[in-house]
């Protein structure tokens, strides 16, 4: 009998947080095996292509989580600086809760493996460009393809990835605030 469905779930997910939390390179396989308590043959029915491919899924797995976190943020807030702000504050609150340990989701396995695995870095690609589609729906729902709004989005996964760094070397949410404030202020008037 193969090996339960559940457990390719639980390896993605757990991948995606010792990644996140030591790096791609500092986490290996019989780490996320004994994280995620799953047998070592279920990792090689779901992933025959090894880490690499593990890898890419969690990337995947994070590009979607954050992009269905900004959209049922964009449901419950009336603005898109409002959106932001929580936004902001959800990452803050996630990053202390882990001591500072947590950072990006994709950030950190990005900047050690890309461009070098092209399997990690079309995920990566897929990932940050569904981020760019939502946050520009979300700051100009009317407008979202116009080169200004494009701009806007991408300068909004920039300064959320580079607030996200130096909250994490700070040891403190204010580079977060800081960031989503600013930018909300950029995106609230001119819509």
């Amino acid at each position: 009998m193969g090996a339960r469905p559940k457990h390719r779930d639980n390896l993605i997910y757990t991948a995606a947080r010792l990644f996140r939390q030591q790096g791609y390179a500092a986490t290996g396989i019989n780490d996320i095996l004994k994280e995620a308590a799953a047998p070592k043959g279920s990792f090689y029915h779901y992933f025959p292509g090894g880490k690499e491919e593990l890898g890419a899924a969690a990337i995947r797995h994070a590009g979607e989580l954050v992009t269905g976190t900004l959209e049922r943020l964009a449901l419950a807030h009336g603005s898109p600086g409002d959106t932001l702000r929580a936004y902001g504050a959800l990452l803050a609150g996630w990053l202390a809760d882990s001591d500072y340990r947590d950072g990006c989701p994709l950030a950190t396995t990005v900047l050690e493996v890309t461009p070098q695995s092209a399997l990690i870095t079309v995920a990566a690609e897929e990932a940050y460009d569904r981020w760019r589609r939502t946050l520009a729906a979300i700051i100009a729902p009317d407008d979202a393809s116009s080169a200004a709004t494009q701009a806007l989005a991408s300068l909004t996964v920039s300064a959320l990835e580079g607030s996200l760094i130096q909250a994490r070397v700070a040891r403190s949410p204010a580079p977060i605030h800081e960031a989503c404030n600013q930018l909300a202020h950029l995106i609230t008037p001119s819509h």
